[in-house]
């Protein structure tokens, strides 16, 4: 391992002075980072401990949620508004990894993870995300897992993320900090498509710290949920995930929110479905039609053209499931 000097920042003024020192990273919980610089993917200089900062979940004025990035996964899941007015956080949050590694990972963490890709974490793979310039082994190799949405020429590598996938689909926005000050994206804009730069896979400035998620207030986002298909049943990334939510009156569709997981670089904000969708009339006909719009621009590798097939019926699904429940 590279040698680092580690330091516990106080506030966040703090972290993010430490943090704009040339190969610095941010630590939270540690349970992506850490694993990335044992393979030596990452090579800090310096560690910024942030573990200490932002970890209040705070009730906003008009109904919406304010996540500290510090949060512990774990917490979000359980907390009683999250559970409450937004289910499809929180069951995105339970269907990932462990239960010892929700305890550890972080809000703000979580949304920074990086890929799982197998050419990533291998020396001998050839990756334009570890290395920039060198190719994607994927393109020709074992890609049974990668993205059918969004990929290009230069990666096609999945985001890894359940958590996020909820997120973007409940509307959230990310609250950041960094040496030029504060500023308020939505979470939609925070991860970039790869394009010919893979390795650039956000638009956080050098140093831009994460500092809290927001959730809107929604009150059809009491009717939301999460639904994700892998090969096993635990500690399994997604083949293909969907969070939606969904607003019925008088039998049709007044507003729906849809993303999904496991297809592309970054969490997929379904936005031709929910045009698709939008003021029209419910059931599966509907549905279908929607799935099909999203998802006509899919573009499969050797092995993993069942993802098309299986994202059109996941999202028909989970539709079909959320109209019932609002009936």
């Amino acid at each position: 391992m590279t040698p680092f000097t580690y330091s516990r920042a106080a506030d966040t003024a703090e972290a993010v002075r430490r943090g704009t020192i040339p190969q610095a990273r941010y630590l939270g919980g540690g349970t992506n980072l850490v694993d990335l610089m044992r393979e030596e993917i990452e090579r800090p200089d310096t560690l910024v401990d942030v573990t200490g900062l932002s970890h209040e979940i705070e009730e906003l004025p008009g109904g919406g949620l304010r996540i500290g990035a510090g949060v512990r996964n774990t917490a979000v899941a359980e907390h009683r508004s999250v559970r409450s007015r937004y289910p499809a956080l929180s069951r995105a949050i339970v269907s990932g990894a462990s239960a010892q590694i929700r305890n550890m990972a972080t809000v703000g963490g979580n949304l920074l993870q990086r890929t799982r890709c197998a050419y990533f974490y291998d020396e001998a793979g050839q990756c334009n995300k570890r290395s920039p310039g060198k190719g994607c082994d994927a393109l020709e190799g074992f890609n049974r897992n990668h993205a059918i949405l969004g990929a290009s020429p230069a990666c096609v590598a999945v985001h890894p993320s359940d958590m996020c996938v909820a997120l973007v689909a409940l509307d959230a926005s990310v609250h950041l900090r960094g040496s030029a000050g504060v500023r308020h994206i939505p979470l939609t804009e925070l991860h970039r498509l790869p394009g010919d730069q893979p390795h650039v896979e956000t638009v956080l400035d050098p140093g831009e710290l994460i500092t809290a998620i927001e959730l809107p207030p929604q009150p059809f986002a009491a009717r939301s949920t999460y639904r994700k298909v892998r090969d096993r049943s635990s500690y399994a990334f997604a083949l293909v995930s969907v969070a939606a939510a969904l607003q019925i009156e008088d039998g049709h569709i007044r507003d729906v929110r849809i993303a999904l997981g496991g297809v592309a670089h970054r969490p997929w904000r379904a936005s031709r479905a929910e045009e698709v969708l939008r003021g029209g009339p419910v059931g599966a006909i509907a549905f279908a039609a929607a799935a099909d719009a999203e998802l006509a621009d899919a573009r499969p590798l050797s092995d993993n053209g069942f993802k098309i097939e299986l994202a059109r019926r996941t999202i028909i699904a989970v539709l079909g499931n959320l109209a019932g429940e609002t009936a």
